[in-house]
């Protein structure tokens, strides 16, 4: 006689818990490594830069004024240089992390 899916799943869970291992593996248990940091890492920056690209391609479709216009406004701004520096490299950091990172997998 056949089985229903739910006797079935009842036989399954059952079992699981007689042979006390854990359910499924968790990020918990493992140790962290380089490599799984600088994976994950790499993930975030595309994603970063991926969303990036796009907010701007879509700032550039539906502003009225052209580029030129905006950064005219920026530097009205007047920030310092140190503010200016900082800006530059945290917005240099993610495209050449993730490139070199690209690029060290690949190698």
């Amino acid at each position: 006689m056949a089985t229903t899916a739910r006797e079935e799943m009842r036989r399954f869970w059952e079992r699981n818990e007689r042979s006390g291992r854990p359910l499924s593996p968790h990020v918990s248990i493992y140790k962290w490594s380089l490599p799984m940091a600088m994976s994950i890492s790499h993930r975030g920056t595309g994603v970063a830069l991926s969303l990036g690209v796009s907010v701007f391609s879509v700032a550039a479709l539906l502003l009225p004024e052209q580029f030129p216009h905006y950064l005219a406004q920026v530097r009205a701004l007047s920030l310092g240089p140190a503010l200016v520096c900082s800006a530059k490299f945290l917005l240099a950091l993610p495209l050449c992390y993730h490139t070199w990172n690209g690029v060290r997998h690949l190698v």
